[in-house]
């Protein structure tokens, strides 16, 4: 697959280290840069002072804050941003997604307003023929680590094999592993909804429930994943895989997870708006919970840790009540 033309859509973390990561195997990678300090940063030191510290960005790296200039003409556009706006970002550039361009999506989450994943809002706005074009990637990445170029495995999802393993070419490296499937549904699904899982592991941790609780929280929680994921249909073996109980495990465990971290503050006796408030970094899982919820309740499926969660978001409930209601759930077979 020739690929010359790259954009990358969204200069977080996420977005600035697969665009470094694309940029150090020689590519020319075009970066669409919302925040005017962040595009002055990598012009003028090569370094995403507040997304990424401390890491050296390739000189391949062209910051831009013209969405259009990014979005036109490209081979492969990348999509980087916060799953809240990706439907804002995506409808007014969606005349420069010529029918050659590529999508790979690195957004994790469910729309609120909708209810949709992300290659559903993407079919909405360009049409079903886009699934052709597009892809997802998934599994356990923390962008801090992927910029420091330590051993990744990652999968890409997509309905076009041949494409994916076009990708999977363009992002291997000798520390980056790629594994490709067609499970569009099951990648995008365990990706949003781990970090639903993860804010419940926060909350356990803050507690001081124990390495018991947090086991246990994680072996149910990806019951309800791929619960919901099935009646989807989603493919079973993608919640055993990367996409799956990989970055599920990832992310409940480990101190670099925001939505872990955002959950351990609300487990402390902070509030949402106290925790959003005093960072520029996004917890998916604040508002993909709102909708995996309501994606529960619209599709009849028992999902009693996501629910817990949602209560506690967005209903006040203090979290031990939570923890004692899952707790003391009627017995039965599942």
């Amino acid at each position: 697959m020739d690929i010359e033309g790259i954009g990358v859509l969204g200069a977080g973390s996420w977005g600035t280290a697969l665009s470094n990561l694309i940029a150090s195997k020689g590519y020319k990678v075009h970066l669409w840069v919302r925040e005017k300090e962040v595009y002055d940063e990598i012009r003028e030191s090569q370094e995403n002072k507040v997304f990424l510290p401390g890491i050296r960005l390739s000189q391949n790296i062209l910051p831009s804050m013209d969405i259009e200039e990014v979005s036109k003409d490209k081979d492969l556009l990348l999509i980087a941003i916060p799953s809240h706006g990706f439907r804002d970002v995506l409808s007014p550039i969606s005349k420069n997604i010529s029918k050659g361009t590529k999508l790979l999506v690195a957004t994790k989450g469910i729309e609120n307003r909708s209810l949709m994943l992300m290659s559903q809002v993407a079919s909405s706005l360009l049409g079903d023929e886009i699934m052709e074009r597009y892809a997802c990637i998934a599994g356990p990445s923390f962008a801090k680590e992927v910029a420091q170029s330590l051993p990744t495995v990652v999968t890409i999802a997509s309905n076009n094999l041949t494409m994916a393993k076009g990708l999977q070419k363009l992002l291997h490296t000798h520390w980056f592993r790629v594994y490709v499937t067609d499970d569009v549904m099951g990648a995008q699904l365990a990706g949003a909804l781990k970090n639903v899982i993860a804010i419940a592991a926060g909350m356990c941790d803050a507690l001081g429930f124990g390495h018991n609780a947090r086991a246990a929280l994680i072996t149910r929680g990806l019951v309800e994943i791929t619960r919901l994921g099935l009646k989807l249909g989603a493919q079973p073996k993608t919640f055993a895989g990367l996409a799956g109980l990989g970055d599920l495990i990832l992310t409940c465990t480990s101190e670099l997870s925001r939505n872990r971290s955002f959950g351990y503050k609300i487990g402390l006796g902070m509030s949402v708006k106290e925790i959003t408030e005093s960072t520029q970094m996004v917890a998916e899982g604040l508002r993909t919970t709102k909708s995996a919820f309501e994606l529960s309740m619209m599709m009849g499926i028992e999902m009693p840790i996501t629910e817990q969660v949602y209560k506690i978001l967005y209903e006040g409930k203090p979290p031990m009540e939570a923890a004692k209601e899952v707790m003391t759930r009627s017995l039965k077979e599942e």
